[in-house]
């Protein structure tokens, strides 16, 4: 009777589709793919309110579209396996996930509290900067799951290292 071993630092994968017996398939992550739709989501809604102080507006689309960009990058080399690389993977997963998560959440805050400072003035774009509100915090939310996770799978690694 053969056992499969279970790796538990394997990245949870959405789906395995293989061509053949030793062709790489193509995998992807479960969170990677809401962080795309809702990054986009935000990054588009933002190009659409006209928040009266730019410097908030111009943060928040810097954000939404530079961790776009890189999340893009990151799924589009792990699919064709550079992830092969599995303590560099590992490292540059945890510390981008860290930091985007960190700069989402005060992209967030500021442009929840400009929204607050809509709420009492008569605003067309109102409920566009509500939208992008709701949909930045979910990206942040995503992006700190992820990077807890990372965080996790980034302390089995090197604790595995540690024993080997």
């Amino acid at each position: 009777m053969r056992i499969n071993r279970v790796n538990i630092c394997e990245e949870p994968r959405l789906a395995s589709v293989t061509a053949g017996p030793g062709r790489p398939g193509l995998t992807v992550t479960l969170i990677s793919l809401p962080l795309q739709a809702f990054g986009g989501l935000v990054w588009i809604l933002i190009l659409l309110t006209q928040v009266p102080v730019p410097l908030v507006q111009g943060w928040v689309l810097f954000v939404s579209v530079s961790c776009f960009i890189v999340t893009t990058l990151l799924l589009f080399l792990y699919i064709v396996g550079a992830h092969k690389n599995w303590n560099f993977w590992i490292t540059l997963d945890t510390a981008y996930h860290c930091l985007a998560a960190l700069f989402y959440f005060s992209a967030s805050a500021l442009e929840t509290l400009v929204t607050i400072g809509l709420q009492d003035d008569i605003h067309k774009h109102y409920s566009e900067n509500i939208s992008a509100v709701v949909f930045s915090i979910i990206v942040t939310l995503l992006y700190m799951v992820h990077a807890v996770f990372s965080l996790i799978r980034c302390k089995v690694s090197y604790r595995n290292r540690e024993h080997s």
